[in-house]
């Protein structure tokens, strides 16, 4: 009897340790699963809903837009409103979404892939690294349809927006645009002819140039760098925010570190009287036309102007929420960013490079010139020899930031640093590299975008650009930690998760500081998984000999 209890016993544990291995397979079906259950129509009811808002579900379509038959069939079968935007949209901020009767969603014409979670629309930045994963899988309708709908919210809304709902409408997110381009250009399936691929990009140039007239608009320039900034079109608390639970925590965390506060607070009443309420409009925010606004109060303080302005742009940049750019990053729109000016150089690049396709000379010559000023001027102001590595400027203040960040390796991805400049990046993996793969600083915070915490895209970014400039062993090195660090999250629960611990190398997330959860997902873990998968079995560097 005691021996069966004990083989018994045996058998469990062997199970039991055999089920907590990682094991990529597991995580490679995970993903294959994943695409089709982060799929999104807008004529599916569980597309339309948003689960950050506990409202009837609104759907939105253009001014100048008639609203298609699915979508009519839908109102009725999901019982959602359908409403017309007041008026056509020319650039970000042209409608005010303040004063839309009820947030909804914007109509976007093709099925995405949404990331996971709560976030059950499509995402700016999100979908560069989701459409990774979709051509390395082969599912090049779902990645062209991603593309396609990117070009829609140009066309329709202004620009790529930070996501297809209308409080995103006075925002944009990190410009990978004209990258999903290329991704979807150089598949050889997306297209049925040659005739076929020059039409669509034809059509999808002017509004690729459209896209990044967003980032050369005056509130868009860092002062007289000739460098871009991140920049919300709005001003007050963010629309999405439904309770002042997050900004009252911010208030909360400068009152106990006094030290640290670089000057977001204001001394304002709770109840402020018409004289104070109208002081309120431009010093902080509107008292009477935001719930948000007017709860926004701790032990006599208030928040300031500036730092929404701060908190919108950082909302933007897509590292919501870290410390990097001021507590909270509420001086995000302070700096010339080096991740931003990254992805313009490649953006303008590759504007050149579809103007020479297209036979357009003028505008290649024009695009060239604009890559090489900006090169020139994240040399002279991002591009910081006393460390070795380039750091955001901080243009208000005339100085780079104090304290490294992940984005340094950009350029690299980009192209824009030198063959010196990248080998002297390199030399500095060791201020983020951990266990399971790299930080986005040294510099604990208790926020989800400072260490020890360590994110898909970044981590893709920074391994991609080692590989381009020869640092082949390094790439290896990293995307075998970060896709060692997915599969023990999969042995351990299950799950592909949106971010990961650096240190541990697991899904272990413990914030203290902004958004706490770490939801599960996960789009663009996904895609990156995937290309970090074919660096690894040496696929991309078959195919380049192969063509």
């Amino acid at each position: 009897m005691k021996a069966t209890c004990l083989s018994l016993l045996l058998a469990t544990f062997i199970a039991t340790a055999s089920a907590a291995q990682p094991d990529p397979a597991k995580t490679r079906a995970y993903i294959d699963k994943a695409w089709s259950t982060l799929t999104r129509s807008q004529d599916e009811c569980k597309s339309l809903v948003d689960p950050k808002i506990k409202t009837r579900p609104v759907m939105y379509i253009p001014a100048q837009f008639t609203a298609p038959k699915d979508l009519l069939q839908a109102q009725k079968r999901c019982n959602i409103d359908v409403h017309t935007l007041p008026r056509s949209i020319e650039q970000l901020g042209d409608v005010d979404a303040h004063a839309l009767p009820v947030q909804g969603l914007l109509y976007l014409p093709h099925p995405y892939v949404v990331p996971g979670g709560f976030f059950n629309e499509m995402y700016g930045w999100d979908s560069y690294f989701i459409l990774l994963g979709l051509v390395a899988d082969h599912r090049i309708e779902l990645a062209r349809n991603m593309v396609d709908n990117a070009l829609f919210e140009v066309q329709y809304y202004g620009g790529v927006l930070n996501a297809n709902r209308t409080y995103y409408l006075s925002r944009s997110q990190p410009p990978f645009l004209t990258q999903m381009m290329v991704s979807v250009l150089n598949d050889p399936t997306a297209f049925h002819s040659a005739d076929e691929k020059r039409a669509w990009l034809e059509a999808a140039y002017p509004l690729a140039v459209r896209n990044h007239d967003i980032w050369v608009r005056p509130e868009h320039l860092a002062g007289n760098t000739g460098l871009a900034r991140y920049y919300d079109f709005g001003s007050g608390p963010v629309l999405e925010a439904q309770t002042s639970e997050y900004y009252r925590g911010v208030i909360k965390w400068l009152l106990a570190h006094p030290n640290d506060n670089p000057g977001y607070l204001l001394k304002a009443p709770e109840h402020p009287d018409a004289a104070e309420t109208e002081r309120l409009k431009t010093a902080s925010c509107d008292t009477q036309a935001s719930k948000v606004c007017a709860g926004n109060w701790l032990g006599g303080f208030r928040l300031t102007a500036d730092y929404y302005h701060g908190d919108r742009a950082m909302r933007e940049s897509g590292f919501d929420t870290n410390f990097h750019y001021g507590p909270f990053g509420g001086s995000t729109h302070h700096y010339a960013d080096v991740s931003l000016n990254s992805l313009l150089y490649r953006y303008e690049l590759d504007l050149h490079d579809f103007a020479q396709q297209l036979g357009k000379a003028a505008d290649a010559e024009r695009w060239a010139q604009a890559a090489a000023a900006r090169k020139q001027a994240m040399d002279k102001y991002l591009w910081r020899p006393e460390f070795g590595m380039y750091r955001d400027y901080d243009f208000v203040a005339g100085k780079p930031s104090d304290s490294p960040y992940l984005t340094t390796f950009y350029p690299l991805w980009a192209g824009a640093a030198s063959v010196q400049q990248a080998a002297s990046v390199r030399g500095k993996l060791s201020i983020f590299e951990l266990a399971g793969g790299l930080a986005m600083d040294n510099k604990p915070s208790g926020a989800q975008w400072d260490a020890p915490f360590g994110w898909a895209p970044t981590n893709w970014l920074a391994v991609a650009g080692l590989d381009k400039y020869g640092f082949h062993d390094d790439a290896h090195r990293i995307a075998a930690k970060f896709n060692a660090t997915i599969d023990r999250g999969i042995a351990e629960d299950g799950t592909i998760r949106e971010k990961y611990n650096m240190a541990s190398g697991n899904a272990d997330v413990k914030i203290s500081a902004g958004y706490t959860a770490n939801v599960i997902g996960f789009g663009w873990t996904n895609g990156v998984y995937l290309m970090m998968e074919e660096l690894l079995s040496g696929t991309k560097a078959k195919a380049a000999v192969a063509q």
